[in-house]
């Protein structure tokens, strides 16, 4: 069994700036698990805006606290606390914080 707390210091090593926006740190990596190649939190400061990217793996992204625009492929949605999207492998995505407090995401990734 493993168990990771966001502020382990293996986790809080991990800490980087996710596509220029959100403060983001790995809790569970590919090192340790097969079918999935990271689970992830970001924390997104009000305003700011994690730039559209693509990645080589389906994410599911969980709004935990806070909300904002969500634009995934051609869609653009209002997403908030509670909301899980899923966002297919190769398919534009970005997040922009339109709250007025800090945005906290809970992001999982896995190869299709």
């Amino acid at each position: 069994m493993i168990v990771r707390n966001f502020n382990d210091p293996e986790v809080l090593e991990t800490t980087y700036i996710a596509h220029r926006g959100a403060v983001a740190r790995m809790v569970l990596t590919s090192q340790f698990m097969k079918a999935i190649e990271f689970l992830a939190y970001a924390i997104l400061p009000a305003g700011n805006t994690m730039e559209e990217h693509i990645d080589p793996v389906e994410e599911i992204y969980l709004i935990f606290k806070g909300g904002g625009v969500m634009k995934v492929g051609n869609e653009t949605r209002e997403v908030g606390e509670g909301d899980a999207v899923w966002i297919p492998v190769g398919e534009p995505h970005s997040l922009e914080n339109t709250k007025d407090g800090e945005t906290f995401v809970l992001v999982v990734a896995a190869y299709p």
